[in-house]
């Protein structure tokens, strides 16, 4: 870059997106594979850095240069993969949910925002019945594992034990994180019509797992109630602390979400898109990001809080949703 402001805007968009316990300076000499000494040179702008190193850390660090370089440009830069139809996918898709989520923690401010089209699925590794059914469907029905093809979905068989490990640890890294949750009374629909369609279909081996299964989901609800009733977030066997992470919970009558996730990382924040069922693609464009943050607040001011405070709104909103799950129990066992 020949602009030194430029330069110097560029290794600070890094420095922001970067948690407080990694060294600027350590990331940018392993990343180029050049010496402190050298990074700490290109940090200063005493000297310019070359088209590949920008390529490089732009890559890397998920970074737009138009804003950098004053173009008037509609793109935007997304990262992501899609999903493929075999192989070991669910099982890199998951470590690497993993590991965005320590990549998170690693922020002293940090806050999610949820816009929520069904239960956020990352729940769901509280409970094994209910992990293990959803893993099972996701496996079975939307990637087309082969080995699943002819298989019924039973609570006696194990199936992919290294996904439900791994799913513990996914949930302990996210519950360590503030959230704002925006809900709608069709959160929970998608999960009802999914049990619904395997026990139409008789995907399940036994009718006592569909009614396990109903049992679970409303044990699941009555947890995340739980916590909008104490405005905190842990774990379904735990009880909160202190120490544990704020849970704000609002209900929107007019929206229905579609599991948009925005992160507030105080300098920088990255937003999460979902597509194609269980993939999502990501952004740190500060346009986008920003504009997401106000459309929250704009839900939000909409909305009915229902954690910490609204007892009677909080009661009406999960009596109906455990209404519901009882209708379609009583429907299908």
């Amino acid at each position: 870059m020949d602009d030194p402001s430029v330069q110097l805007l560029f290794f600070q968009q890094i420095k922001d997106n970067l948690p407080s316990h990694l060294s600027l300076v350590d990331e940018i000499a392993e990343l180029l594979n050049i010496s402190n000494d050298s990074a700490y040179r290109r940090i200063r702008c005493e000297k310019p850095i070359s088209f590949e190193e920008i390529r490089k850390l732009s890559l890397h660090y998920k970074i737009s240069l138009d804003k950098f370089l004053h173009l008037q440009s509609d793109s935007m830069v997304f990262s992501g993969k899609t999903a493929k139809l075999s192989g070991t996918y669910f099982e890199e898709y998951l470590k690497n949910l993993f590991q965005n989520l320590i990549y998170l923690n690693g922020f002293e401010q940090r806050h999610l925002y949820f816009l929520t089209k069904d239960i956020p699925w990352i729940c769901f590794f509280q409970i094994p019945e209910l992990s293990s059914f959803k893993i099972f469907l996701w496996m079975k029905s939307i990637l087309h594992h082969e080995a699943l093809k002819n298989k019924k979905f039973s609570l006696e068989e194990e199936y992919y034990p290294e996904y439900m490990e791994i799913g513990k640890k996914i949930i302990q890294q996210y519950n360590k994180i503030p959230t704002t949750e925006i809900w709608n009374l069709e959160g929970i629909s998608i999960t009802l019509q999914q049990i619904s369609y395997y026990q139409d279909c008789g995907a399940f081996k036994s009718g006592k797992d569909v009614h396990i299964i109903f049992e679970k989901l409303e044990e699941l609800i009555n947890h995340i109630e739980r916590q909008a009733e104490l405005g905190k977030k842990f774990s379904i066997n735990d009880h909160p602390s202190d120490q544990s992470p704020q849970f704000y919970m609002y209900y929107n009558e007019l929206t229905l979400g579609d599991n948009t996730v925005l992160v507030d990382l105080g300098k920088t924040k990255i937003t999460f898109l979902n597509h194609s069922v269980i993939d999502y693609i990501s952004t740190h464009d500060e346009g986008f990001c920003d504009q997401m943050h106000q459309t929250i607040k704009n839900l939000i001011s909409k909305s009915t809080q229902i954690s910490t405070v609204g007892e009677k709104n909080r009661s009406h909103f999960f009596s109906y949703l455990i209404s519901k799950i009882h209708r379609q129990k009583n429907r299908v066992t």
